[in-house]
């Protein structure tokens, strides 16, 4: 059960700002210009003023960071990959499956065909997670 007023919650991300984040932790700190770019080759015909206004957006929600001192602005992730996908995972967990990873794993497994090789990925680590724990 969440406590206290929500004010340290990390806001939610559109797939849009995701988006952003993903070129921005592939590629690191850059410019609008470029994280433009990438959105145009990797996903659709994206407006730079649409990709600059969401960016701004994102800093002010603290999604993002932005470098003023150069003549271009640089902008940054404000948040960890690692650390923020597994906030938004244990929402998704939460929200969808009651909380149960199980039952994610279950339907995930369930929902496609895994191949040989990704089941042999999922056994090496609850191998691992068995050792550890």
């Amino acid at each position: 059960m969440n406590k206290g007023n929500g004010q340290n919650k990390q806001p939610e991300p559109t797939r849009s700002e995701l988006e952003i984040l993903q070129v921005l932790w592939k590629h690191g700190p850059s410019t609008v210009r470029f994280v433009n770019d990438k959105l145009n080759e990797q996903k659709r015909a994206v407006q730079y003023t649409s990709t600059l206004k969401l960016m701004q957006i994102m800093v002010e929600k603290g999604i993002l960071e932005r470098d003023e001192s150069a003549m271009k602005h640089i902008y940054s992730a404000a948040v960890e990959e690692k650390t923020f996908k597994g906030l938004l995972l244990e929402r998704f967990v939460d929200s969808m499956y009651d909380g149960s990873a199980t039952s994610l794993m279950m339907q995930l497994l369930g929902n496609k065909k895994t191949s040989k090789e990704e089941l042999e990925q999922i056994r090496k680590l609850l191998d691992k997670l068995d050792q550890t724990g």
